[in-house]
């Protein structure tokens, strides 16, 4: 009798374990050639770090650009590469990144300085032509009274659109295009022109200069242009 209920609990406990096994089947699947390889987590992420080194366009040096460039490849990989060529012959320190970088500096400083009045600060970034036309404007304003409040929300775009050399000066053209706000009070701090809630976008061409032979390595902004 006990060896017939060994039996029964051998055969209850097979149909357990058949009935397990066809449990685990039906949740975790089975392999039949179909399904692809094995999908590593760790080889996937390393593809795509792969990928992305591959697609990264690396700037060329700017000294690698010269005259007899094609003018294709320079839009391509670096737009005020065919701009500076000549400028690089004269200086070979010119970097064009670099001077965009400054020239985005100089327009900030020079917005602040003309909406506060800082002639000092102007008198060193401006050739003796432009200052005197800023502060004359900066005269006129304090003399009627006016301020005007200036509000850089950002620069969105700061590219060379031109450059030449005279002689040993080079001259270059920046592209602005920013965000700002602008506004001018009378003395009553009524505003008589422009919008305290209104971002404007500007488009400005300004132009730098300076001598290649100078130890000075300061540009002077000698010419400014909005567009409307």
């Amino acid at each position: 009798m006990g060896n017939g209920f060994q039996f029964i609990d051998i055969i209850f406990f097979a149909m357990i374990a058949a009935f397990l096994i066809l449990r685990l089947r039906s949740v975790l699947g089975r392999r039949d050639g179909q399904e692809g390889s094995y999908d590593d987590p760790f080889k996937r992420e390393a593809d795509k770090e792969q990928a992305t080194d591959d697609t990264v366009a690396h700037l060329p040096d700017p000294h690698d650009f010269s005259a007899n460039q094609d003018d294709s490849d320079a839009d391509t990989e670096q737009p005020e590469g065919k701009f500076s060529a000549d400028i690089i012959d004269a200086d070979p320190n010119f970097d064009p990144n670099e001077f965009v970088s400054g020239a985005r500096i100089a327009f900030e400083l020079v917005l602040s300085a003309y909406a506060s009045g800082d002639t000092a600060t102007l008198k060193s970034l401006l050739n003796p032509e432009v200052y005197n036309k800023f502060a004359k404007v900066i005269y006129d304003r304090e003399q009627g009274g006016e301020t005007l409040e200036n509000t850089l929300i950002g620069i969105n775009v700061a590219e060379i659109v031109e450059a030449d050399m005279e002689g040993r000066t080079a001259n270059i053209t920046v592209k602005f295009i920013s965000e700002q706000i602008n506004v001018t009070r009378d003395e009553n701090g009524d505003v008589v022109d422009g919008n305290s809630n209104l971002v404007t976008d500007v488009t400005d061409f300004w132009t730098f200069t300076r001598d290649t032979e100078s130890s000075d390595p300061n540009w002077l902004l000698i010419a400014t242009r909005s567009l409307d």
